[in-house]
């Protein structure tokens, strides 16, 4: 009978996925930032159909927000999880998905439509990534 051993996630392991993480984060929100600062001097306007506009700042808040939750939760994983990376990246593919729905439907005109969800899969792509390379 042979045994299998699963490794064991060791604190630097946990401290490596937040702190990259973080830095993650901070990138997936200048970058963000960035792009919706450029988009709007393009004349791209963030206004629903209310006519109430995101302004440039929160896509930093919310960046970073959001982010940080994906850490906490590859942080999780990490420590709970069989399979932590494969559940990681299901989980947030799905959940950026997701994302892109209010994008869709909360009354956008189409140029700010596609850079919003243009927007969430740039965080996306910079977080998940960063993020499942730390994880078992």
């Amino acid at each position: 009978m042979s045994v299998i051993t699963v490794p064991q996630q060791t604190s630097t392991t946990r401290s490596s996925v937040w702190k990259h993480g973080v830095a993650a984060a901070a990138a997936a929100a200048a970058a963000t930032t960035t792009v919706a600062a450029v988009a709007s001097s393009a004349g791209v306007s963030f206004a629903d159909r209310s006519g109430a506009s995101i302004p440039v700042a929160a896509f930093t808040q919310l960046t970073l927000i959001f982010s940080l939750v994906g850490v906490a939760l590859a942080a999780v994983l990490a420590r709970k999880a069989r399979r932590p990376r494969p559940t990681f990246v299901r989980t947030t593919v799905a959940l950026t998905v997701l994302s892109l729905v209010p994008d869709a439907t909360f009354g956008f005109d189409g140029a700010s439509a596609a850079t919003l969800m243009s927007l969430h899969v740039l965080a996306a792509a910079i977080v998940i990534p960063t993020l499942a390379r730390r994880l078992a």
